[in-house]
């Protein structure tokens, strides 16, 4: 489990939430087959409503990993009609374009190879959605960019800023972890003292933040 919520409430939690089909069950077994971390069933689920609700017409993810979120987000709402997804392994980025094929998304959803800081000062169009799920230890670096890219009345997720329980506890903090995790804790400083951003942070997953302009 993640150390951010209780287990039985966890658990509970991921119950109720209906099996997936097609594609995306294909993923999800083949991920936890190969240990290839992709975002909680949780996490999934309340990805596929906010892009329900929010209705964007272009997101922008960082970190592919075997395309899973890219394919969740573009299948959620009918709105959506374009996606950029930064990865920087070969392998990931070879997995990926096949399931994007296998999904029919192939003109929908577009890798783009590099460094997600690399790729992201390159990127001039706006986006409606960003979905940040890459480098924990950079996320202060990619957010200047994501917000430069994000269209006024956009929304910034950002996943997995509670870091298995150690942002928030020292009786989780593992020894080789502790650089990534004062990153993510003046990350999280960042967005949620500045008074232009509305930031809320949810204990699900592995803790999301979701980020938006005060308009």
């Amino acid at each position: 489990m993640s150390n951010i919520t209780y287990d039985f409430m966890e658990q509970y939690i991921r119950e109720l939430i209906p099996e997936r089909q097609g594609i995306l069950k294909e993923l999800e077994d083949y991920a936890k087959e190969n240990k290839v971390p992709i975002i909680h069933k949780e996490v999934a689920n309340y990805l596929e409503q906010m892009v329900n609700i929010i209705k964007p017409v272009r997101i922008l993810e960082l970190g592919t990993a075997i395309g899973y979120s890219a394919i969740l987000m573009y299948n959620s709402s009918k709105s959506v009609e374009h996606i950029d997804t930064i990865e920087r392994d070969e392998k990931m980025i070879t997995l990926a374009k096949t399931n994007i094929e296998k999904a029919g998304l192939k003109e929908n959803i577009e890798v783009l190879q590099g460094d997600c800081l690399e790729v992201l000062e390159g990127l001039k169009e706006k986006y409606d959605l960003i979905f940040i799920d890459a480098g924990k230890g950079h996320y202060n670096e990619f957010f200047p960019h994501c917000m430069r890219l994000l269209n006024d009345e956009g929304v910034i997720i950002a996943d997995n800023v509670l870091y298995k329980g150690m942002v928030v506890s020292r009786e989780f903090l593992v020894r080789r972890k502790i650089t990534i995790v004062k990153r993510m804790k003046k990350f999280i400083d960042m967005v949620t003292k500045d008074d232009k951003l509305i930031t809320s942070i949810l204990p699900m997953g592995d803790g999301i933040a979701v980020i938006k302009r005060k308009l």
